[in-house]
């Protein structure tokens, strides 16, 4: 990759941050908080990304973000008000931005039909507020023919109490004509500036031509500014990043501010500043909501706590190739640990001995080192639930359907693996939630419900897992009907005599569907057992409980990672397996009292009070073809997602450790009731019990082998 292309691939990856801030500030607003900091956080958002696609000359991308921009401007200067359907029209255009960071990413094609109509809707409340747009899309105010600069003085020795502390800079910015083709403005830029702190700014005109030789679209003003900031001068240059080639820039400290006269010039019609200057040609642009006295003094505390807060939680991007490279390696160093301690401990060294005290130091400095790296590619779910409430608004549309979608535990962290796989079958459920969860207004109305019905989206960890749910308040499953239709489509036999779960797990089907015509959204027959494989495939369950007339919960069992497994290594018929510890309640010693006979071939034992299955492993494994004996085994006490418990018949407990985790079906093949593998200490390999696979299977007496499963050979 050349360097100009590696440049422009970090843009795009800050383009992915300040999507997510576009749209987590406007989420935000729609739910009632229009402070100026939102408000202020979302413009710069798409005035960042409108000026780095100047840069590199992406044309329609800044053409879309300047009308964008033009009204985050006006509700800024608290022109625009957010009403809902104001806040309706800025997040679809917040969607269609997002389109078109990822067309011109991979250089794909784009629906010009609706960035065209969303830019019209955009100009129209731009014109509702005092904005005209010209024939080319960009919007500049209406001309203000009464204008008169108001100037007045201030007494620097009268105010010098008022005088913020901080470094004095004298900023010399000169426009290009190229700087406003490309969709950017003087003013917004030194209106950011202005933020940083106390800012006075002189126009020079020198270069202004005459009315009759004036080309409208021409640069001839320059500004000096001088800004007295708390910040450094990188924040300063910041500001200017993505013009920097459009422009002249000079950013030079000196000693202290000097007194100056004032006047407010600021005339934004043809995109600069107007000139307006005193005795002394000075001019002072006032910052939005400027404040003086002991208001500045609150300003320069909160400054100071940002910098310190920005201090602490410094960060730098890294290439993900790297840090996955890194835990690949950090995984072989976990195997080789666990070699090491094996050879030495088949040495016959003493358990005391100062070798084996440096080994289990070396495990556990090992296993930290881990952690940290697993750490590093844990995010937050928040990014992916985000992009969820996009789906929920557009399936509302065409289902003519009100919606509200509830976030909960979005800051609940798993490894970005996983949330990356999560996206399309996450979609899948969510579109179902709206087209066939929630019911149209008029019936639920009509049932007493609210006219807006909810989909609950929540994350939380549960036992070393994650579970994300997504709930609708709607009709629930309409079982007599699934089961009719599963009977129709040939998936079930007529006679079938199904429990409610059974009936409701049909959906998962290959085939399924109880969409009564093909649209977009549904109909096709594709959708929930393409979910269901994908959660699978992740070392995930799927389960649903619904309830006629209240609405449908899908609950998604995960793993936090796909890379390491704490568990409890077992042996059974010579072989070793590995049991995750999460699932394991207890470990028993099974007695002749509490061992009973359930028919021929299956047996249960005592578990406080009542029975459970009891398995045997190695039976079901088909790693011995007779059932072993349950008084000399040792049985551990399970418990799947649902909440069912089983106890697992094995031979003996070996060790508990963390494991790294190997996919079987990616070497070998899937394996029912397998999760995937691992490397021993000895160098075998070793199977992880998938639970609720194996127990679903084992209990309805299916045996997953008949002959020997070697694998672990």
């Amino acid at each position: 990759m050349d360097a100009m292309a590696a440049i422009k691939e970090t843009f795009f990856q800050e383009c992915e941050e300040q999507l997510a801030e576009l749209e987590t500030g406007l989420l935000s607003m729609e739910q009632g908080n229009t402070n100026l900091e939102t408000v202020n956080a979302i413009f710069r958002a798409v005035h960042s990304i409108k000026g780095g696609a100047g840069a590199f000359q992406l044309h329609r991308l800044v053409r879309f973000a300047h009308s964008f921009e033009s009204t985050l401007d006006l509700m800024r200067s608290e022109r625009l008000v957010g009403t809902p359907a104001v806040m309706k029209t800025m997040l679809k255009a917040a969607y269609v931005l997002t389109d078109l960071v990822n067309a011109e990413r991979v250089g794909d094609t784009f629906d010009e039909e609706s960035a065209a109509n969303l830019t019209a809707e955009l100009d129209a409340i731009n014109r509702g507020a005092g904005l005209n747009a010209d024939a080319d899309g960009h919007s500049e105010e209406e001309e203000i023919t009464d204008f008169v600069p108001v100037t007045f003085s201030l007494d620097m020795f009268e105010a010098q109490d008022d005088v913020p502390a901080g470094d004095e800079f004298k900023i010399t910015f000169k426009p290009h004509l190229l700087l406003y083709r490309n969709g950017n403005e003087a003013t917004f830029l030194l209106r950011e500036l202005s933020n940083l702190g106390t800012m006075t700014v002189e126009c020079d005109t020198s270069e202004l031509p005459s009315l009759s030789e004036l080309d409208p679209e021409g640069a001839y003003l320059v500004w000096t500014i001088r800004l007295v900031t708390l910040q450094h001068e990188t924040a300063i240059r910041d500001i200017f990043e993505f013009v920097l080639g459009d422009c002249d820039l000079e950013v030079e400290k000196v000693a202290a501010p000097e007194p100056v006269s004032t006047v407010i010039p600021l005339h934004p019609a043809s995109g600069e500043a107007a000139p307006a200057q005193t005795d002394t040609g000075a001019a002072q642009l006032a910052p939005a909501g400027a404040k003086s006295g002991g208001a500045e003094a609150a300003d320069k505390a909160k400054t100071e706590a940002a910098a310190a807060e920005s201090a602490v939680n410094a960060t730098i991007r890294v290439d993900l190739d790297r840090v996955d490279r890194l835990i690949n390696l950090v995984g072989e160093l976990v195997i080789n640990q666990a070699m090491l301690s094996q050879r030495v401990i088949e040495g016959g060294l003493a358990r005391s001995s100062n070798v084996l005290a440096g080994l289990n130091a070396l495990e556990q400095l090992t296993r930290e080192i881990q952690e940290s790296v697993m750490a590093i590619r844990a995010q937050p779910v928040k990014l992916l639930f985000q992009r969820m409430s996009r789906i929920v608004r557009e399936v509302a549309d065409a289902t003519g359907k009100a919606v509200r979608l509830r976030t909960e535990g979005d800051t609940t962290e798993v490894d970005r693996t996983v949330i990356e796989r999560l996206a399309d079958p996450l979609t899948h459920m969510i579109r179902n939630a709206v087209d066939h969860g929630l019911e149209k207004v008029e019936k639920r109305l009509a049932n007493g419900k609210a006219s807006q019905g909810e989909v609950r989206l929540s994350a939380s960890h549960r036992s070393g897992r994650i579970v994300i749910e997504v709930a609708d308040d709607g009709a629930g499953i309409d079982r007599p009907r699934v089961k009719s239709i599963a009977i129709d489509k040939g998936l079930i036999p007529p006679d079938s005599v199904l429990t409610d779960s059974e009936i409701d797990n049909l959906l998962f089907l290959p085939g399924f569907s109880t969409a009564d015509t093909v649209s977009a959204i549904s109909g096709r027959g594709v959708g929930m057992d393409v979910v269901k494989r994908s959660i699978q495939s992740l070392g995930g369950r799927i389960a649903i409980a619904s309830n006629p007339g209240k609405g449908t919960t899908f609950s998604l069992s995960l793993p936090l990672t796909l890379a390491v497994l704490d568990g409890m290594v077992v042996t059974v018929a010579d072989q070793t397996l590995i049991i995750p510890l999460t699932a394991i309640v207890e470990t028993m010693r099974p007695k002749p009292k509490d061992v009973h006979q359930l028919g021929v071939n299956s047996q249960v034992i005592a578990d406080r009070g009542g029975f459970v299955p009891l398995i045997d492993v190695g039976r079901s494994l088909g790693f011995r073809a007779k059932h072993s004996d349950p008084l000399s085994s040792v049985a551990l006490l399970v418990e799947t997602d649902s909440s069912t418990r089983s106890a697992l018949m094995v031979d003996a407990i070996i060790d508990q450790r963390q494991v790294v985790i190997k996919s079987l079906e990616a070497n070998y093949r899937h394996v029912p009731g397998i999760a995937a593998a691992t490397i021993l200490g000895d160098g075998r390999v070793a199977l992880i019990l998938d639970i609720d696979s194996f127990v679903a299977h084992s209990n309805q007496q299916i045996p997953l082998y008949e002959t020997s499963l070697a694998i672990a050979g």
